[in-house]
């Protein structure tokens, strides 16, 4: 890659950022690393210990990027929104501050910037996840599109992830499109709504293929990560968990398809 497509113009980084200063600076020094610049920086701060504000605010210096805070925590839904509200550029790279960006990001960042630009339809691009998705269809350049069913034929229940919190690139006029991120509510149920938004708004999503391959997602002893119990339980092959895990699965799926629906009628309504 050249150097001059290392500037990517246009395109604002907002992290969201709770208690993980140390994170934050090492996320930041693998773009420094790797040469990459964005056009602005936005650090959204929810709500951090003093000794952590005391820690953003050397490190604002260092990195040259503006910084929001909060008297205290009000959740991912408002932290996301603060920042991307002061955002002025037409395209937004979003990121939490437990990742790190690889060796192969700006090479395959620099395509995704460039199908944004050149496929008006695209309104994300995951780089990031835990999975694959489940339903999809090759798009170029390495990535795929998601392609959300309805027919019930089609129940796993990852397909309702058609928006992920994981990183991504999106277009700044997202909540133009799809609303403003509900406020108060935990992460996942944040997470969650917004993708009935994005699929009731008929958004179209793309996916890296090697949702593994251009950020590693990295928590210490010292900074870890809130989901830690949550993904503990998945190991868990008991036989009464796995048979309990199968019908959660079921009724999941059941209630994500009545609020999907909810969702629906509430946004034909708004356009009357």
């Amino acid at each position: 890659m050249i150097q001059d497509q290392l500037y990517f113009k246009g395109v604002t980084l907002l992290v969201t950022h709770y208690n993980r200063s140390n994170s934050l600076e090492r996320l930041l020094n693998s773009f420094v690393d790797l040469k990459c610049v964005f056009e602005e920086v936005i650090i959204s701060d929810d709500g951090s210990k003093t000794d952590h504000i005391a820690r953003l605010n050397q490190l604002k210096h260092k990195f040259n990027f503006k910084l929001l805070t909060s008297s205290t925590n009000k959740g991912l839904g408002h932290n996301i929104n603060k920042g991307q509200d002061i955002v002025a550029t037409p395209f937004t790279l979003y990121i939490q501050e437990d990742f790190i960006a690889n060796q192969s990001f700006p090479f395959h960042f620099h395509n995704a910037l460039r199908i944004m630009k050149e496929d008006q339809t695209v309104d994300l691009i995951s780089l990031y996840a835990y999975s694959p998705y489940p339903y999809s269809k090759c798009y170029k350049e390495g990535f795929s599109e998601k392609i959300f069913h309805f027919a019930p034929w089609y129940t796993n229940n990852l397909k309702f992830y058609l928006y992920g919190d994981h990183p991504h690139l999106r277009r700044s006029s997202f909540a133009s499109k799809f609303g403003r991120y509900i406020e108060g509510m935990n992460g996942d149920l944040t997470e969650m709504n917004m993708s009935l938004a994005f699929i009731a708004g008929k958004g179209k999503c793309l996916l890296y293929d090697d949702h593994y391959g251009l950020l590693t997602q990295e928590n210490s002893e010292i900074e870890p990560s809130t989901a830690t119990f949550r993904k503990a339980h998945k190991f868990n092959d008991n036989g009464l968990y796995v048979v309990a895990k199968w019908m959660y699965g079921k009724y999941k799926f059941l209630k994500l398809n009545f609020w999907l629906v909810k969702k629906l009628i509430k946004r034909q309504s708004n356009r009357y």
